[in-house]
């Protein structure tokens, strides 16, 4: 049996279907909150039902950490390849065919397509339970939604709360004292670190302005009148919680990417901001993010909901420039040309060295000692399927990406731009497909003990 018979027909949304969803899921214009509230807690078992089934369709969700490797304060990374085959097919198998016969076949794994929002056709930011119970914890603000909740497991997302590195104090390691950074604490932890302009910076980032989903207006998602959304809400410490989103600037929304939230860690290496839409400094994304992908790209809601305009010439730049002090945490195997010494790196992880700037190709898009050229690149996924909707998202083309920087990758999960990957294994097994390298089964492993060193 051909995999996409084994889609639940519930699963698959049609787009005249998605337009439907999205006109019942939207408020109306004479509809009072008490009432959407209403409606839209109705629908929520319907749509978490569905988004679960999927995950469950597509992956293997089960909690199997790697034996050795964790992250940087010592939360276990997942071990092995979650993304379920097609019956019937071994990696090997498929890795054997070409991108043709996969996509007439359809054996394309339905993993490796866009992972769709948790509700799709509703969009906008939901947070992970333990973001939302400690920003509640320590500032009162609560990040719930009361129309959907987070679709991840948490052992599939990375460390809470975060540790955070800065490139001007080395010696200090991680300065997070084991806290998640808000409004209520940044002062006492930070006072003595970060000079008065780099204080300003930060508390700006941990300050919540009105967001589309999170705001004072009767067709907000939150169940109390809300000050908003912080930067460090989805950034956790300067690094990310796996947050997620909708992007502001692509319509029809079943086109819409879900947003799997970036790192900020080693920022002041990057050149480019934003998975697509590369943004040349991260002063132009801050009030991007600001006046346009808060509000879903809408400027009438922006101006309705409160939207908050920063002044470019000291509060964006403070902003800025305490981002830049983000550093990535230490990769004590890595000499200062980013490679691997010797001495202190395992066979299986050299030879992956080998594989990653040999026979894997990685090293064109991901050069050392950061692991990124700073430029954009269409993998063209596209050519393995025939477009598709599911859950109200339209698989087609991702168009170009920027490369991300792969220092302190095993911190970062889950991975690609919409964070349909859940680990670096799987990352692996998509990109041998995507770039028709037919590694061998000891080169996946050795490619990602690589990488779980960087």
């Amino acid at each position: 049996m051909l995999f996409w018979s084994r889609i639940p027909r519930s699963l698959v949304l049609l787009p005249a279907m998605a337009v439907v969803c999205v006109a019942l899921t939207a408020a109306s214009a004479d509809e009072d909150l008490a009432s959407l509230t209403k409606r839209l807690q109705d629908e929520k078992p319907q749509f978490a039902q569905r988004q679960q089934a999927l995950l469950a369709e597509r992956y293997d969700l089960a909690d199997r950490p790697d034996k050795e490797a964790v992250m940087s304060r010592g939360k276990p990374v997942q071990d092995g390849v979650r993304v379920k085959l097609p019956e019937g097919m071994s990696w090997e198998m498929l890795s054997d065919l070409s991108p043709n016969d996969i996509r007439e076949k359809k054996l394309w794994p339905a993993g490796f397509l866009p992972l769709p929002h948790p509700h799709h056709e509703a969009g906008g930011m939901i947070f992970p339970k333990f973001l939302v119970e400690e920003t509640k914890k320590q500032t009162g603000r609560d990040l719930t939604r009361f129309d959907l909740d987070f679709d991840l497991p948490d052992h599939f997302l990375p460390e809470f709360p975060p540790a955070i590195y800065l490139t001007t104090r080395l010696d200090l390691g991680d300065v997070s004292q084991g806290k998640l950074v808000t409004l209520g604490n940044y002062n006492d932890i930070f006072k003595d670190i970060l000079n008065p302009k780099q204080l300003e910076g930060l508390r700006l980032l941990v300050t919540p302005f009105p967001q589309q989903q999170f705001n004072a207006t009767d067709d907000r998602r939150s169940l109390l009148a809300h000050q908003g959304v912080a930067c460090f809400d989805c950034h956790a410490n300067g690094h990310t919680d796996a947050a997620t989103h909708t992007v502001g600037d692509i319509r029809p929304n079943a086109y819409r990417h879900r947003i799997d939230t970036p790192s900020l860690r080693g920022l002041n290496i990057q050149r480019l901001f934003g998975s697509q839409r590369a943004l040349k400094s991260v002063e132009d994304f801050t009030e991007f993010e600001q006046r346009g992908a808060y509000f879903d790209g809408i400027p009438a809601d922006a101006t309705r909901k409160g939207t908050n305009i920063l002044e470019r010439g000291s509060q964006v730049h403070f902003m800025a420039e305490f981002q830049e002090l983000l550093d990535f945490p230490p990769a004590p195997k890595l000499d200062v040309f980013g490679m691997l010494d010797a001495v202190k790196a395992s066979e299986t992880e050299m030879r992956g060295q080998g594989v990653f700037f040999g026979k894997g190709r990685c090293a064109v898009c991901h050069m050392p000692p950061y692991y990124t050229d700073n430029l954009m690149h269409n993998l063209k996924a596209e050519r393995f399927f025939k477009e598709v909707t599911v859950n109200g998202r339209t698989a087609s083309s991702d168009g170009p990406i920027k490369t991300f920087p792969l220092r302190g990758i095993k911190d970062s999960p889950p991975y690609l731009h919409d964070g349909r990957l859940l680990t670096l294994d799987d990352t692996v097994e998509f990109f041998n497909l995507v770039l028709e390298l037919k590694l061998s089964d000891r080169e996946k492993k050795d490619l990602a003990a690589f990488m779980r060193a960087l």
